[in-house]
């Protein structure tokens, strides 16, 4: 025995109106900060400000990747901490070797 089963309708339902949407119209960057007003049930607002923490570190999404929790990001900067005091600094201003050199000066 066949039953059958609607197919769910892939077209928009006409009530939904996308036509004046605008893209992006809500988003706000995290950093910044942003309020949220909440109506209450006696008609009141509440006025709700959200920033982050002091010491918070967002995280661009492909860095996020490779790290899972804080302490991972913590061991990986201080590693790099350390090899970057290994490293002596090297002065600006300082003349190239010629096996550094792209390409000679035309005189012209």
């Amino acid at each position: 025995m066949k039953t059958n089963k609607k197919k769910p309708d892939d077209e928009m339902r006409p009530e939904y109106d996308f036509s004046k949407a605008e893209r992006g119209k809500f988003y706000r960057p995290l950093d910044k900060g942003y309020k949220v007003h909440v109506q209450q049930g006696d008609g009141t607002v509440v006025v709700n400000h959200f920033t982050l923490a002091e010491g918070t570190v967002l995280l661009a999404p492909d860095v996020r990747e490779y790290f899972s929790d804080s302490q991972s990001v913590n061991d990986a900067l201080r590693s790099l901490i350390e090899l970057t005091e290994k490293v002596p600094a090297k002065k600006y201003g300082s003349q190239r070797s010629g096996s550094h050199q792209v390409a000679d000066k035309k005189e012209e």
